[in-house]
Order: structure tokens, then sequence, then C-alpha cells
């Protein structure tokens, strides 16, 4: 039987990042384009604040 490793982010408090996506218009063509990001919770509200 195989064993099966798995990888994570967690230290035991749980989920420690998040993943968020910001709608941001470009500025070439106009159009809006998806910017995403692995972030940590404390820096959730900064990244929506750029």
């Amino acid at each position: 039987m195989a064993k099966k490793a798995v990888a994570s982010f967690k230290k035991g408090e749980g989920r420690t990042y998040s993943k968020v996506i910001k709608m941001v218009k470009s500025s070439k063509t106009g159009a809006y384009v998806f910017q995403e990001e692995m972030v940590p919770n404390d820096s959730v509200k900064d990244f929506f604040a750029k």
C-alpha cells in the first residue's frame, strides 16, 4: 500500500493565506482584467487599498 504525502501552508492555527481577486482597468486597452494573488490574512485590506 502506497503512502500519500500532503504538503500544506497550515501551521496548526488554520488558514494563514487568502486568495484575493481584484478587477483592474487596463491603461492600454481600457478593458478590465482580474488580478489574483495569495496574500497573508493580515495584508488583505492593504492589497485592496493599493
